[in-house]
């Protein structure tokens, strides 16, 4: 059984969305650059904190992949995004960029898994399969 060309930019969408996540997102919370300390503490972070938010991020990335876990993944990172945007607007920081990750990360999804699509429209019958 073949994939069908939206799955396939779901895949491609959830696969960017986990490289950013994993790869500029939560590496710059586990490697020393200059001003890293400066700009976590404009935010209200300590290092340690930052670090742990780091491993949080990219576990929840890992779920968001899983395919049997994809669907609690995406709700766990909506939480997560959820909270960094709050983050950058109580400091009065540019916060678009959390929202278009998680519009993003739940069009993947649903290009995935449809039935996640006619959940989001209200559909009563939400078909049992889990994302592809």
């Amino acid at each position: 059984m073949g994939y069908k060309p939206q799955r396939i930019v779901g895949w491609i969408l959830s696969g960017l969305i986990a490289v950013l996540l994993i790869g500029p997102s939560a590496m710059g919370k586990f490697v020393e650059w200059e001003g890293k300390d400066k700009m976590f503490t404009h935010i209200g972070f300590s290092p340690e904190l930052i670090f742990k938010i780091g491993i949080l991020e990219v576990i929840l990335a890992v779920i968001y992949l899983i395919p049997k876990t994809a669907f609690i993944g995406a709700i766990l990172l909506t939480g997560y995004l959820g909270g960094a945007t709050v983050t950058h607007l109580r400091v009065g920081d540019p916060f678009i960029a959390p929202v278009i990750i998680g519009v993003v990360m739940w069009i993947g999804l649903g290009l995935r898994c449809p039935a996640i699509f006619s959940l989001a429209m209200g559909g009563s019958s939400v078909a049992r399969t889990h994302p592809s």
